[in-house]
């Protein structure tokens, strides 16, 4: 069976500290997503103005219940998303055909 990936692209707001932000994914990470099923990885890609969230799971059932559980992560999400320009956001879901490693 194929992994998934959940695929978030997204602009931070004009005043937001990349350092700040990236220790608050750190500790989403740590306090919520990573603790969800079948988590495997998260990994923040950056283009410019343009970053990325590559969260890869087992399979798309645990992309889509991750998801759906997003709510649950309270403070730690709500202080993660005060960093992201909401109207940027945009979210797909992969199935990972193939990795080369």
């Amino acid at each position: 069976m194929s992994n998934a990936a959940f695929y978030c692209s997204f602009n931070l707001k004009k005043e937001a500290s990349v350092p700040d932000f990236l220790q608050v994914a750190k500790k989403l990470n740590d306090g919520h997503i990573s603790k969800q099923k079948g988590y495997i990885s998260w990994k923040q890609i950056v283009d410019g103005d343009t970053w990325a969230d590559f969260v890869t799971f087992e399979t798309m059932e645990d992309v889509k219940a991750f998801e759906a559980n997003s709510v649950n992560a309270g403070e730690l999400a709500m202080n993660f998303f005060s960093f992201i320009n909401l109207d940027s956001v945009k979210v797909n879901y992969f199935t990972i055909e193939r990795s080369y490693e």
